[in-house]
């Protein structure tokens, strides 16, 4: 099992890849577009600021590859909202992949949400053996809103996606790498499941 981790200057690559190690599976970090095509699964992480991870990305061309990618790919934090159409962080288009513009979090809540929160409405073989209302942790100010796509939710002020998936692309939005063994497990279901 050959799986890339995307590694264009905004992603949080080494949890991600420790924790890979730490399933068994050895996860190779690279911005090189023939290792990524041909990988068995895609990481797509992402940490920081909307508009300059898009800089990053266009200035290796990954914004052309990464939607026409055929293989599993899995967005983490800025990564699955970097895969929406548009980000008011930094008012910036992004991916087309996820039809959804990234929105901020009302100005009455406290942001951005750092901590623990649950995820409910779970569908997907990704979230095998998760329970409904299972806690994860998440750090961000801006969210993508509830779609046909969302395949799991959060509620900080508002219902948002917490996950979503469309075809071989799927997002969440908490740390799967940082949210313990719950979250090695989303992990594990994302490298076995086809």
């Amino acid at each position: 099992m050959k799986v890339a981790i995307i590694d264009y200057g905004a992603g949080n690559t080494q949890s991600v890849k420790y924790a890979l190690k730490r399933l068994g599976c050895e996860g190779v970090l690279t911005s090189d577009k023939e290792v990524i095509s041909n990988s068995d699964k895609v990481i797509f992480p992402g940490v920081g600021q909307a508009s300059s991870a898009m800089k990053k990305l266009k200035s290796k061309s990954l914004d052309v590859l990464i939607p026409n990618l055929k293989q599993p790919v899995l967005g983490i934090c800025l990564g699955m909202q970097l895969m929406c159409n548009f980000s008011e962080e930094g008012d910036v288009d992004c991916l087309r992949i996820f039809d959804s513009n990234v929105k901020r979090f009302n100005n009455l809540l406290k942001v951005p949400q750092i901590g623990w929160n649950t995820i409910f409405d779970l569908k997907t073989k990704l979230f095998d053996s998760i329970n409904e209302n299972e806690y994860m942790y998440l750090v961000h100010s801006y969210y993508v809103p509830v779609l046909t796509d969302t395949v799991a939710t959060s509620n900080y002020g508002i219902n948002y996606s917490t996950a979503v998936k469309k075809n071989n692309f799927t997002g969440v939005q908490f740390h799967p790498e940082k949210s313990g063994s719950k979250g090695e497990l989303v992990l594990k279901n994302f490298i076995n499941n086809k």
